[in-house]
């Protein structure tokens, strides 16, 4: 079991120590540099926390579409060859409802703040796709 701080904790720590204290004080480049670093250290944060929760309902989701369990990289890959040859569109049960969840939960993490992510959410929902997707909003 890891102690506190937690190593999402610890990161957030780094991204605001980068963005309130390093960024303000230095030269234009450097304190570009800094943002971007906390912005990469944001983004592995939230994949850290959110990448569980959306990998397993991601799972479940292809599991359901292809009828079958898997490894998540070979059931994407039969899904994307499915959906290629035409056995797949958007009328097969389920499948417009995953790739919105998925869209959204890949979203959630690279750009929370996004204004089309945040319309997505607003139209579609955290869960769009089914309660089981545990999409989180930042």
């Amino acid at each position: 079991m890891q102690d506190q701080p937690f190593p999402s904790e610890i990161i957030a720590a780094v991204a605001e120590f980068l963005r309130t204290t390093v960024a303000p004080k230095s030269d234009p480049l450097l304190a570009f540099q800094a943002k971007v670093a906390a912005n990469a250290l944001e983004m592995a944060r939230r994949q850290l926390e959110q990448a569980p929760a959306a990998d397993a309902a991601e799972l479940e989701r292809l599991t359901r579409i292809l009828g079958h369990g898997g490894d998540p990289h070979a059931l994407n890959t039969e899904l994307a060859a499915r959906i290629a040859s035409g056995d797949l569109d958007l009328a097969s049960p389920g499948l417009a409802d995953h790739l919105w969840a998925t869209t959204l939960a890949k979203l959630a993490v690279d750009q929370p703040t996004y204004a089309a992510y945040r319309v997505a959410l607003a139209e579609h929902g955290p869960g769009a796709g089914g309660a089981n997707n545990k999409i989180t909003e930042e």
